[in-house]
């Protein structure tokens, strides 16, 4: 059913079903009720083109991808984050677009967007320390809404986190707690704010148990199974070896696991680790009993709630910047134990 046999249905005219719909205030309320008790009985859905004229907006959202970011269109992570914001979107009628960009030319991008009224908003991904791009996107006048933080920044913006510094300083005292003392880190790449706070959050409790940190058992990269593998290969050859790894990525665990086993070693026997878990639904830490013990917290939820605050903001836009923390969960599995004896 299209807007034109719906409105005969009803004996109104085309303009007064649209604006209905779309809550223009003008329409009774109980025209509007009728209105859409009508479209909920006849399956009828406006398609975010014909909304968009309705209302001079372009019923579109958009994600700008620096091309450096050479994972981040096949990342499992991006994809459950996109999947969420999807379903959201998709409630308040908006469509998504992404524009690849070379590294520099994200400004121009976002400007473009702006001149040629493509979309209403944006969602910005993957912040930096002292992202220069909150700066511009609030200059602009462009809602948007960051998923993560930015350290250095200290103009009000829109974000929904986890909160990075106490699930790792958790995790941290966790592994103390059972004896650990030799606790290694393989965090994301910090010039990334995610991962600087998890940093944070390690050294931290290291530092308030009066545990000596060990820069030797530090490493940073792009989180692949294949950075998981060789460091943690290149760990266990140490003289003194760690007893426990943390680590930002189930997929870097993935190959921190499979590092362990080809030692001959056995995880959650001679070594304990610990992950972040996006809960990503394609790569579940296990069933019933988790694998991983790990730190939880849905990436694909964090795209739902970053879409509507989005949404929020453009119905509203001189509404406060909103700001959303979520906490990751320490769910315990089958690859942690008490420290083994020397």
């Amino acid at each position: 059913m299209n807007l034109k046999t719906l409105a005969e249905q009803l004996g109104l005219s085309q303009t007064t079903v649209s604006r209905a719909l779309n809550g223009y205030p003008e329409v009774s309320e109980a025209t509007r009720l009728r209105v859409e008790q009508a479209a909920e009985q006849f399956g009828y859905r406006p398609n975010s083109r014909a909304k968009g004229l309705a209302t001079g907006r372009a019923m579109m959202i958009g994600h700008v991808i620096p091309t450096s970011n050479k994972h981040e269109m096949v990342n499992p992570v991006f994809g459950d984050f996109v999947a969420g914001a999807s379903e959201a979107y998709a409630k308040f009628g908006y469509d998504m677009m992404f524009a690849r960009v070379r590294d520099g030319n994200t400004e121009q991008a976002y400007r473009e967007l702006l001149a040629k009224r493509a979309v209403d908003g944006v969602v910005l991904q993957g912040p930096l320390i002292n992202d220069s791009r909150i700066a511009l996107l609030n200059k602009m006048g462009l809602p948007f809404v960051v998923h993560g933080r930015s350290t250095g920044v200290s103009a009000p913006y829109s974000w929904v986190d986890v909160n990075n510094k106490r699930a790792f300083q958790r995790a941290t005292e966790f592994l103390i707690d059972l004896g650990h003392r030799r606790i290694a880190l393989l965090n994301g790449l910090e010039t990334m704010d995610f991962a600087q706070r998890r940093r944070d959050g390690y050294v931290t409790a290291m530092e308030d148990r009066g545990v000596p940190v060990d820069p030797a058992l530090m490493r940073a990269q792009e989180m692949t199974e294949v950075f998981g593998h060789q460091e943690t290969m290149a760990m266990l050859a140490m003289d003194h070896p760690p007893t426990a790894i943390l680590t930002s990525s189930m997929i870097t665990a993935i190959g921190v696991r499979r590092a362990i086993e080809e030692s001959g070693l056995k995880m959650g026997r001679d070594i304990s680790v610990i992950t972040h878990d996006d809960d990503l639904s394609y790569l579940k830490n296990g069933r019933d009993v988790p694998i991983f013990t790990a730190l939880r917290s849905s990436v694909r939820n964090a795209g739902e709630i970053a879409a509507a605050m989005l949404a929020e903001l453009i119905d509203s836009p001189d509404q406060p910047p909103m700001n959303r923390m979520l906490e990751a969960e320490l769910v315990v599995g089958s690859s942690t134990a008490p420290a083994p004896r020397d």
